[in-house]
């Protein structure tokens, strides 16, 4: 009799140096209108999962200088990605064990305060250079929140290999 479990897969470095590579893409389409507004950050949202999963291996360093690339390939004002990626590693690097926790639902909440925390950031650095806060750029917060979930499934899955043992 053949009984199938899962098992996570160790993760390269080609792997998450991949997914970050997607996320930039995904966060690099021509979005327009509403869907610009509910685009979420796919960027945070994939470095915040690793920071939480590899946290010796994705850390602040690294969203510090996806950060940078993401303000050049965005034409943002530079820094500003820098700044929020810098603090979303940080906070799942300092909190990746009480995350791992909860479940994906409980997980969920806590993601958004995170999230939240640095979109505010995003926000704020906004408002002192250019003056004014772009509203609807929170609803990304929102569908951001909304992903993690699904996110974080296919990103398990695609580490997970099923084995077959005899029994």
């Amino acid at each position: 009799m053949y009984g199938k479990s899962e098992i996570q897969r160790p993760v390269g470095n080609t792997f998450i140096v991949l997914s970050i590579f997607v996320a930039l893409l995904l966060n690099g389409l021509p979005w327009r209108g509403v869907a610009l507004m509910l685009r979420p950050d796919f960027v945070a949202m994939i470095l915040l999962y690793w920071c939480m999963h590899k946290p010796m291996r994705i850390g602040i360093g690294l969203a510090w200088a996806v950060g940078i690339f993401a303000d050049v390939a965005d034409a943002s004002i530079f820094g500003q990605h820098a700044l929020t990626y810098t603090l979303l590693g940080f906070g799942g690097v300092v909190l990746h064990r009480r995350l791992q926790m909860f479940d994906l639902r409980q997980q969920t909440s806590q993601v958004l305060i995170i999230f939240a925390l640095t979109y505010l950031a995003y926000g704020l650095v906004h408002w002192l250079v250019e003056g004014e806060v772009i509203w609807g750029y929170f609803l990304g917060l929102i569908t951001s929140t909304l992903l993690w979930m699904p996110l974080s499934l296919v990103l398990q899955r695609l580490q997970q290999v099923r084995v077959s043992r005899e029994r």
